[in-house]
């Protein structure tokens, strides 16, 4: 079977390991070429019509949050104003990437060792996944992960000093896409669109 190269575009770390786990979890021959982290959400959106162009000789796989915007239709529409090409797989989480984690409820309840009853079953629907989360790391009985995960006392950071560290290692040990996207929808749609996924290539 002929591997299938693709260039990844994220906002951050986290979501370079949840699209790395994905690809790995199609069971497709995905050949992971460029990473390239943007830090947010701005610098995707400058680059995306570059990406869509460049996808025409190369698939891009591009991952980014809906956060506050109304639906992924819209984000599309906004930062994309020419046809997207075939080759250009522009997914978003609703309504960030932390919520595809919380939706394997029961291996994220396992992780923080607290009741999976505390994790919504619907997580797409959760205003703020990302604060939810830490509230939940707050809860847990496991003092490395509070204190990993949890922002310092009077700190003015938003994360704890080893998010992302401690998250990457639930997504590459514990995470699995088949259980999570039964609870999220948008994480559904993603994880099709890579199973289905067949390049266009210019004759």
């Amino acid at each position: 079977m002929t591997d299938i190269p693709i260039n990844l575009v994220f906002e951050d770390v986290l979501s370079e390991a949840v699209l790395k786990e994905m690809l790995k979890q199609s069971q497709r021959p995905f050949s992971v070429g460029s990473c390239l982290n943007q830090r947010g959400y701005g610098k995707i959106k400058k680059i995306i019509s570059g990406l869509n162009h460049a996808a025409n000789g190369m698939p891009y796989l591009v991952l980014t949050d809906l956060d506050n915007a109304e639906c992924p239709l819209v984000i599309l529409s906004e930062w994309l104003t020419q046809p997207k090409h075939p080759n250009l797989l522009f997914r978003i989480a609703v309504k960030e990437v932390e919520a595809w984690l919380l939706a394997h409820r029961e291996a994220f309840a396992e992780f923080l060792g607290i009741s999976v009853s505390l994790i919504p079953a619907n997580v797409d629907e959760i205003p703020d996944p990302k604060q939810l989360l830490i509230n939940l790391a707050r809860k847990s009985k496991k003092r490395s992960l509070r204190d990993a995960i949890v922002p310092e006392r009077n700190s003015t950071a938003k994360i704890g000093k080893d998010y992302n560290g401690q998250l990457i290692q639930f997504v590459q040990n514990n995470w699995q896409v088949e259980a999570a996207q039964v609870n999220s929808r948008s994480l559904q749609r993603a994880m099709n669109a890579l199973i289905n996924f067949q390049p266009t290539w210019e004759t």
